[in-house]
């Protein structure tokens, strides 16, 4: 376990509970997943990280055993098992816990077709560990996680029924931009039909490369349209990142002076700062990080010229 920071973020007036999606692979869900909560975690904040990706990757990030045999998110969804008896202890944080995601998890979406109320299956089983943990005097979590899988299928929608809030990673890319659309055209949907609380409360911006035009474009172009929802830190391109995981660690605990790592924590920093003010706190502003975007027809039009549907499909010069 590292040294504590010796930083203290606030703690938010009640549990904050944050769905990390995008149905694009490769964005870096999983990445901030883990070391937002090992950056939260190590300044003093409780942090429950669900992994509800089938293939198990926050969950080895955090040094979680999740083979065939360890219980994890599958049966609290598949077979009503209490999230608490799942939940496990990382190392490397001193309040950092983790409902990890084993292979099983992967037959979910299937299962879950025929269930009754399939939407808030996993809504209901946190909703019942936050409340037993607050009666067994143990204390309140402060922020839950939810690392979604690259799609848009009943996992993810779970999850969006169980948050009020969403945080979507964007990669500095044009390709992953272009399904953007279609992820906050979803959003829509879960708001009308399954939970009106859900809002897109932060975008954080990936694998940022600034000797490249395109990156400075992809952030000028996500400020201008999401405005106080982008949070100011810009996680870089980093080596150390992507070597993390493969010795079961966060970059955080990993190499906690690299790039990736100071990112991460000043990026966990804002979120808990925009929490303080969200939850009238005093000596702050109303936070603007609250609102759901515009239904635009297309944010990304200096690229698409107009012709982009809410389906996100690309101009002819764009495109894939």
């Amino acid at each position: 376990m590292r040294p504590l920071l010796q930083e203290r973020f606030p703690r938010p007036a009640e549990t904050r509970i944050l769905t990390i999606a995008n149905q694009k692979g490769g964005v870096g869900k999983t990445t901030t997943a883990v070391n937002l909560a090992s950056a939260l975690s190590a300044a003093g904040l409780k942090v429950l990280v669900l992994d509800l990706d089938p293939q198990g990757n926050a969950s080895t990030a955090l040094g979680i055993e999740h083979h065939a045999e360890v219980p994890g998110v599958y049966e609290v969804l598949v077979e009503g098992k209490a999230l608490a008896e799942v939940v496990q202890r990382c190392d490397e944080a001193p309040d950092l816990w983790c409902a990890p995601a084993t292979v099983d998890l992967a037959g979910a979406e299937i299962e879950l077709v025929s269930m009754v109320a399939r939407e808030s299956r996993l809504q209901r089983a946190l909703t019942k560990y936050l409340k037993t943990l607050e009666r067994s005097g143990e204390g309140r979590v402060d922020f839950v996680l939810i690392d979604c899988p690259p799609s848009l299928g009943l996992l993810t929608i779970n999850a969006f029924v169980a948050a009020p809030e969403v945080l979507i990673p964007i990669q500095c890319e044009y390709y992953a931009l272009e399904g953007l659309s279609q992820l906050l055209a979803n959003i829509e949907l879960i708001q009308e039909h399954l939970n009106p609380d859900l809002t897109v409360s932060t975008i954080l911006l990936t694998m940022y490369d600034g000797r490249t035009r395109l990156a400075a474009q992809v952030v000028d172009e996500v400020r201008q349209h999401f405005g106080g929802q982008v949070l100011r830190a810009l996680v870089p391109r980093s080596v150390r990142i992507s070597e993390a995981p493969s010795h079961g660690q966060t970059v955080m605990t990993y190499d906690p002076s690299s790039s990736g790592a100071l990112a991460y924590l000043e990026a966990a920093r804002e979120i808990a700062h925009r929490g303080e003010t969200l939850d009238g706190a005093p000596g702050g502003e109303q936070s603007v990080a609250v609102v759901a975007p515009p239904p635009a027809s297309d944010p990304w039009s200096r690229w698409t010229d107009g012709t982009g549907s809410r389906r996100g499909v690309a101009s002819k010069e764009g495109g894939a």
